[in-house]
């Protein structure tokens, strides 16, 4: 077979022009197999960037636009139901409350309206949020209701362009009532992930000052994990429905199970384009059989001489079988090459991570060869059924 594969190459060589082109159509289709899933790779990588790792396995609770019916419960996000939510529903590490409200922040002459939120205690802990300067809040500032603000890295730079924000007071005005904030941390800048506040007050000031016994405007719920994360938001939108006893009465999303759409958006995606990409193999498949039909009508003369020394229909058969072969061979190593070269291309200039899918570099070199060897088999057969006579008489 070796033998055979050294043959080939001698063939190749001696027609250079009908070998390129029989090799064009299984280049094109292999790269851009390639392409395709490494741009689908890297699109995927691109998008769990931009959410980021932390808060993977928070789940988010707000209310929805409830369809009424007679028996319909307007739903209390207050304590009492976060107890029994935690009690009823497995797969909770923690729940954490959190309010919204419009504001307006000045100091000196700078004034803006922002929206500030009010959380819990170790809440931006838990979204993995990064301090530039300062701190965060303590159980006690939560507890006792402090007057202590955090700032987001963009809203401190506004006030404070000089980077001296911490231990600063600020005025904050909500509900028609200012209230003085110490600052006491700024926020690094964020570049990924769903929290982007701009303001961060203890909740347990806006429970005392602004809205005595608040229900909470959202909830977060931390899963035991992220899978399970992607399990509570199904779990929990039955859960507060049949709480409310009405559909769409909250909306309930979670990063893991968006990045999870995503992914499976973008693999279907992939696929349906790599099959169609692989027709070009087909075709290529096609035309490799046909120029080999001529080859074996070009080389009667040889296979009958081939014969006569003793050749038998299977040494035949295989000779141009691997001839067949080794051009897909060829092709979809040429292929793989320019895919990887191309992908690299594209996506430097997109600025995209660079992914390689490998498990479908070896799907298409496999497939590349399978066609070679199926679309070369009717002329090899056509090759060993010759008669030697005939074939030697090159008619």
């Amino acid at each position: 077979m070796f033998e055979d594969f050294l043959y080939a190459l001698n063939n190749f060589r001696r027609s250079k022009t009908r070998t390129f082109l029989s090799l064009l159509g299984i280049i094109i289709g292999v790269a851009s197999v390639i392409v395709i899933t490494s741009m689908g790779s890297s699109s995927t990588k691109k998008v769990e960037n931009t959410f980021g790792k932390a808060g993977l396995d928070v789940v988010s609770i707000s209310s929805g636009f409830m369809r009424r019916r007679r028996a319909a419960v307007t739903l209390s996000f207050d304590e009492t139901f976060r107890e029994d939510m935690f009690e009823e529903v497995e797969g909770i590490k923690k729940i954490w409350y959190k309010n919204n409200l419009s504001s307006t922040l000045t100091y000196g002459e700078t004034s803006s309206t922002i929206s500030t939120s009010a959380i819990e205690y170790g809440y931006l802990e838990m979204y993995g949020m990064e301090l530039e300067s300062g701190s965060f809040f303590t159980v006690t500032d939560d507890e006792e209701g402090m007057q202590k603000i955090i700032l987001s890295h963009d809203t401190a730079e506004s006030f404070f362009p000089a980077g001296d924000a911490v231990g600063k007071h600020i005025i904050l005005v909500a509900s028609n009532v200012s209230f003085g904030f110490e600052i006491v941390g700024v926020l690094a800048e964020q570049t990924t992930g769903m929290e982007n506040g701009s303001a961060y007050i203890p909740r347990g000031f806006y429970s005392k000052k602004i809205q005595p016994n608040p229900e909470a405007s959202t909830i977060m719920v931390q899963a035991v994990s992220n899978q399970k994360a992607t399990e509570l938001v199904d779990i929990l939108t039955d859960y507060c429905e049949e709480k409310s006893g009405t559909e769409g009465s909250v909306n309930v999303t979670s990063m893991q199970s968006m990045l999870d759409q995503m992914s499976e958006i973008t693999s279907t995606m992939s696929i349906m384009l790599s099959a169609i990409a692989a027709i070009s193999l087909l075709v290529g498949g096609i035309g490799i059989m046909n120029i080999m039909i001529v080859t074996v009508t070009e080389r009667k003369q040889e296979i009958g001489i081939r014969k006569a020394l003793g050749a038998s229909p299977s040494d035949i058969k295989q000779q141009f079988l691997v001839e067949s072969a080794s051009i897909t061979l060829i092709g979809g190593f040429l292929g793989i090459i320019l895919g990887i070269l191309i992908s690299l291309a594209v996506e430097y200039v997109q600025s995209n991570e660079f992914i390689i899918n490998w498990g479908a570099c070896a799907f298409a070199f496999v497939f590349s060869v399978f066609v070679g060897i199926f679309f070369g088999l009717n002329p090899a057969s056509r090759a060993a059924k010759l008669d030697p006579v005939i074939a030697l008489s090159g008619e």
